[in-house]
C-alpha cells in the first residue's frame, strides 16, 4: 500500500531527476499539490514516543501488542499513543490472509501448576556463515514457558542428546515428562532406555501433528525471528555466545501474553 509519504518521495525523486516543477510531477503521480505546503500538526509530541518504540525494538520484529507492553515498562504511554505512533512509523507487522482450517479432532496441551512437570523439546536447522550445517535443541517448560536450553553442534545424535539434557538436569532439575516428536533422536533406543532408566516419560505426539507439541514450536518461531535470521553465525563459539544472550533476554526480559505479560522468571516467582 502507497501511502502519502511514499508518493511525496517519488514527487520529490521525479523533480530532481527530471529538472521539471512540482505542479508537472504532481500530475503525473496523480498526487495532490497541497502535500508539499501541508504543515503536519504537533509532530514534536510524537518523537519521544517513537523513540521509545525504538528502544524497545532494537532492530528486531516485534508485534503491537508486544511493544505496548515492553514501553509501558519503561514509560507512562497510553495503548492508543503507543499505538498509533507504531503503525504511523510503518513498523506495523504484515498479517497473512487466513486460510481455509479444516477441523481436526484437537489434542489441547495441559498446562502444568509448577515447574519441571512436563519440558517440550524440538530441533531446528540453520546454516554457518561458512554454509556448514548447524543443528540447534530447543528445551523449554510448560509451566512458565521458559527457556531451559538452547544448544547448537553441527549435529546432535541420540548420545550427544543425552549428554545435553544431563547438564540441564544439573541446572534445573529433573522433570516428570518429555514431550517431542518423533525424530530419530527422540526414537533412538539408547535414548528410550536413558529416559526409562530416569523414571522420565516420554510423551510423543502423533505423525504430521506439530500442534500437539505447539509450545515449543511458537518457541521456535521466535528463536528463528530473533536470533536465527537475526545474525550472522560464524562458528559455534559465536552461536553459543548469541543463544546465551537470547535466553537471558526471553526469560528475564521478554513479556508473554499467555502469562498475563510477566516474564517467565516474573511468572514463576
Amino acid at each position: 500500500m502507497v501511502t502519502s509519504e511514499h508518493k511525496e518521495q517519488c514527487v520529490l525523486y521525479v523533480e530532481k531527476k527530471y529538472t521539471i516543477s512540482h505542479a508537472r510531477a504532481c500530475h503525473l503521480l496523480n498526487c495532490s499539490r497541497q502535500t508539499k505546503y501541508y504543515c503536519k500538526k504537533m509532530p514534536a509530541k510524537d518523537v519521544p514516543v517513537r523513540e521509545a518504540i525504538m528502544s524497545v525494538l532494537n532492530g528486531k520484529k516485534r508485534g503491537r501488542k508486544k511493544v505496548i507492553a515492553l514501553v509501558q515498562r519503561k514509560y507512562e504511554y497510553s495503548q492508543s499513543c503507543i499505538r498509533r505512533v507504531y503503525e504511523q512509523s510503518g513498523l506495523a507487522l504484515y498479517h497473512k490472509p487466513k486460510k481455509r482450517k479444516y477441523k481436526t479432532e484437537r489434542q489441547p496441551i495441559e498446562r502444568t501448576l509448577k515447574a519441571n512437570e512436563e519440558w517440550a523439546m524440538d530441533f531446528m536447522s540453520d546454516a554457518l556463515a561458512n554454509g556448514r550445517k548447524l543443528r540447534a535443541l530447543t528445551v523449554i517448560d510448560h509451566f512458565n514457558l521458559e527457556c531451559k536450553g538452547l544448544r547448537m553442534h553441527h549435529s546432535i545424535p541420540a548420545y550427544k542428546l543425552i549428554e545435553i539434557l544431563e547438564e540441564l538436569f544439573d541446572m534445573h532439575g529433573k522433570p516428570k515428562r518429555i514431550r517431542t516428536d518423533n525424530g530419530p533422536e527422540f526414537i533412538s533406543k539408547k535414548f528410550g532406555l536413558w529416559l526409562k532408566k530416569n523414571a522420565i516419560e516420554l510423551v510423543r505426539i502423533q505423525p504430521g501433528k506439530p500442534q500437539q507439541n505447539a509450545f515449543v514450536e511458537r518457541f521456535n518461531r521466535t528463536v528463528r525471528e530473533d536470533l536465527l535470521d537475526a545474525n550472522l553465525i560464524f562458528d559455534l563459539e559465536h552461536a553459543e555466545d548469541l543463544a546465551n544472550e537470547f535466553i537471558r533476554e526471553y526469560n528475564a526480559e521478554r513479556p508473554h501474553e499467555s502469562l498475563k505479560n510477566q516474564t517467565p522468571l516474573e511468572y514463576a516467582a
